[in-house]
């Protein structure tokens, strides 16, 4: 397929979208604008509410990145890795990825810098980075919301994800 096409066809999808949405709520006879404003209200006060959590986050992942006991806790998790085929110098970034996106992004950039894109490394945090989840955000942030206080299986089963992810993310990157 032509990659002029495609382009073409991602730069008029968002507008195409909302047109829609507008016109299906003209041909309803809904007050589009009231419910726009409506759905930004609920939305910053949605906002506000997970702000506190975002920011905790936040700073909980930039402690651990600069005082380094992501680096600390990568070297104990490399002897498990070894035997299995995982690069140890990926064990920062499963860390971080499980918390925020932002941040294992600027891991995989500099995972990136130093062993380059096509390198094995890169390779599996590129794949990496694809099927795995911020767990602990998704689950703080839609539970918060949500006002969920049972969380039951959801972390086991979101690290069982992610471990699939992990594995799956060597056995690709060695196919290449």
């Amino acid at each position: 397929m032509n990659l002029n096409l495609l382009t073409n066809l991602s730069n008029i999808i968002i507008p195409f979208i909302i047109f829609y949405i507008v016109a299906t709520g003209l041909s309803q006879k809904k007050n589009i604008y009231e419910d726009f404003i409506r759905g930004a209200a609920d939305g910053v006060k949605i906002v506000i509410q997970i702000m506190p959590t975002l920011i905790g986050l936040m700073v909980a992942v930039g402690i651990l990145r600069a005082s380094g006991f992501l680096d600390f806790l990568a070297g104990i998790f490399s002897i498990v890795g070894e035997p299995l085929h995982f690069p140890s110098e990926l064990f920062s970034l499963v860390f971080i990825r499980m918390f925020s996106s932002s941040a294992a992004t600027g891991l995989v950039l500099d995972i990136f810098k130093e062993y380059g894109t096509d390198s094995r490394i890169g390779l599996i945090a590129s794949i990496m980075m694809s099927c795995t989840e911020t767990i602990f955000y998704t689950m703080s942030v839609y539970f918060m919301t949500a006002k969920v206080t049972k969380t039951r299986w959801t972390l086991p089963g979101a690290l069982l994800a992610t471990l699939a992810g992990i594995v799956a993310s060597v056995v690709l990157a060695g196919m290449m």
